[in-house]
C-alpha cells in the first residue's frame, strides 16, 4: 500500500548552473518520485525578537514603571532575565513585565542617582534551546520636578571678631541644588578696599583692615562690617550669605615699633649729651679745685714760716716772720676772688649725674616683648614722659652735642673710678 504522502519537488536542472522551481503541473501528491537530482529544502524558523522593547526610558521620582515586553513567539515557552539593573528594578521572568517604583529614599541614600543613565541590560531565552536567545539593552533616566535650591556656604562662622590689621580669608562655597549658581556678586555695607573679588563658587575671600579703620569717634572702639555674597543661577534664582565681622581698634605695630625705637634713640642721645656736658662742669670743677688749693698752701706756708722766723734769732727774720702771718690772712679773700667755690656747678654736675643714671636704667628696663607687645605703647609712653620729666628738670642746664669725644670715651670718663668716688653718695 503505497501511503499518499504530500511533497513539494523542486527540481535542478543544470542549466547555466542556475535552480527553477518546478511547475505546478510536475507535483505529485499520490507517487513518490525518486530522483537522484532532487532536494528536499524546508522553510527557515523565523528568528526569536522582542517586538515591543523602548530603548530609552524616562521615568519621574514619583511614579510607577508596569511595562510587559513582548516577542514574536510563543511566551510560555521563553523566560526574561536583566543584567546590571538598578536598585529597585523587576521583571517577572515568565511574561516579561518590568516593575519599578523609584522610592525617594533610593535617591536620599544615593542607591540612584536624578538624570545619570542607567544602561540596562535585558535579555529573553528558550526553554527548550538554551542557543535561542536575544540579549540587548534600553537606558534608564530619573528625573524630578521637585525644585532643590543651591545656597551660597562661606567656610566661615555668620559673626566674626578682628583687630585692626589683622588679616581675615575664607573660601565662599556653595551647596549645589537643582540648579548651580553660577555666579557670585559681592557687596558690603561700608566700602573697604585691598580684598580679593569673589566671582566663583569655592573662590577665596581675602581683607586686612587698616590701623585706622576704626576711627576715634566710632562707637566703642570698633565698627562692624557686613559682607554680601549674592549667588544666582542661570536662571537668576539668588541666594544671599552675610558674614558679620566686628572689628576693634587696635594698636599699629609696625609704626608703634618705629616710634618706640626712636624713642629709645633719642634717650640715649640725650644720655649722651649729658655725659659730655657732665665732663666738661666736672673739668671746670677740677680747675677751680687746683686754683683754691694753691692759695690754701701759699696761706698755710706763709703761716708756718711766720711762726718759725718769729723764734728766729735775727732781729730781720723775727719782723719778717711777723709780716708772714698777715699774707696768708690776706691771700684768704684773694683766693675767693680769684676761685670762689662754685657750688651751683657741683650741683649741677651731681643732678646731672643722677639724671644720666635714672635715664640708663629706665632705657635698659624698658624692652619689648615680640613683634606685637601689648604695652609697646605705654613702654614708649613712659620713655617719653622720663626724658621729658629730665629735660624740664635740667633746662637750665646747656647741653651740647659731644664733637670731641667719642661714646666709648664719655663712658670710660663717666664710669671711671675718680668721677665714681668723687660723687660717690656718703652717709653724715
Amino acid at each position: 500500500m503505497i501511503k499518499k504522502l504530500t511533497f513539494i519537488i523542486l527540481a535542478f536542472w543544470s542549466v547555466n548552473s542556475q535552480a527553477q522551481i518546478i511547475p505546478d503541473s510536475l507535483i505529485r501528491t499520490d507517487t513518490m518520485i525518486h530522483n537522484p537530482d532532487t532536494i528536499i529544502i524546508s522553510a527557515p524558523p523565523e528568528p526569536l525578537r522582542i517586538i515591543n522593547i523602548n530603548p530609552y526610558i524616562t521615568l519621574h521620582v514619583d511614579s510607577v514603571l508596569n511595562y510587559k515586553l513582548e516577542i514574536n513567539k510563543d511566551p510560555e515557552r521563553y523566560y526574561w532575565y536583566l543584567k546590571n539593573s538598578p536598585v529597585g528594578l523587576r521583571i517577572n521572568k515568565d511574561n516579561g513585565t518590568l516593575s519599578f517604583k523609584p522610592e525617594k529614599s533610593y535617591f536620599y541614600s544615593n542607591k540612584l542617582k536624578y538624570d545619570q543613565e542607567y544602561k540596562v541590560n535585558i535579555g529573553v531565552q528558550s526553554l527548550d534551546d538554551p542557543a535561542e536567545k536575544v540579549d540587548t539593552s534600553f537606558t534608564l533616566l530619573f528625573f524630578n520636578t521637585d525644585i532643590i535650591p543651591s545656597k551660597v556656604k562661606p567656610s566661615v562662622g555668620n559673626d566674626l571678631i578682628i583687630d585692626e590689621g589683622e588679616t581675615i580669608s575664607f573660601k565662599v562655597q556653595c551647596e549645589t541644588g537643582s540648579f548651580p549658581i553660577e555666579n557670585i556678586l559681592f557687596n558690603s555695607n561700608i566700602p573697604i578696599s585691598n580684598f580679593s573679588l569673589v566671582n566663583e563658587c569655592n573662590d577665596e575671600f581675602t581683607w586686612t583692615p587698616a590701623y585706622d579703620f576704626v576711627k576715634e569717634t566710632d562707637k566703642e572702639q570698633q565698627k562692624v562690617v557686613l559682607l554680601h555674597f549674592v549667588g544666582s543661577t542661570r536662571f537668576k534664582v539668588k541666594d544671599t550669605a552675610v558674614v558679620r565681622i566686628t572689628i576693634k581698634n587696635s594698636v599699629n605695630y609696625p609704626n608703634a615699633v618705629l616710634e618706640f625705637n626712636q624713642m629709645k634713640k633719642n634717650v640715649s642721645n640725650y644720655v649722651m649729651s649729658l655725659k659730655f656736658a657732665f665732663l666738661q662742669l666736672d673739668k671746670r670743677l677740677k680747675k677751680t679745685k687746683s686754683f683754691r688749693t694753691t692759695f690754701d698752701l701759699t696761706s698755710g706756708t706763709s703761716a708756718l714760716a711766720g711762726t718759725i722766723l718769729n723764734v728766729s734769732s735775727d732781729p730781720e727774720a723775727q719782723k719778717v716772720g711777723k709780716v708772714l702771718p698777715s699774707v696768708g690772712v690776706a691771700v684768704v679773700p684773694v683766693k675767693e676772688a680769684v676761685a670762689p667755690n662754685k657750688i651751683v656747678e657741683q650741683n649741677q654736675a651731681a643732678l646731672i649725674r643722677s639724671s644720666i643714671k635714672r635715664l640708663e636704667y629706665i632705657n635698659n628696663d624698658t624692652y619689648l616683648v615680640g613683634d606685637k607687645d601689648a604695652d609697646v605703647v605705654r613702654k614708649t609712653n613712659k620713655l617719653r614722659e622720663e626724658l621729658k620729666q629730665v629735660q624740664v628738670q635740667l633746662i637750665d642746664v646747656p647741653i651740647e652735642i659731644p664733637t670731641e669725644m667719642t661714646e666709648e670715651e664719655l663712658n670710660r670718663y663717666f664710669e671711671s673710678p675718680k668721677v665714681q668716688k668723687k660723687y660717690r653718695l656718703k652717709n653724715k
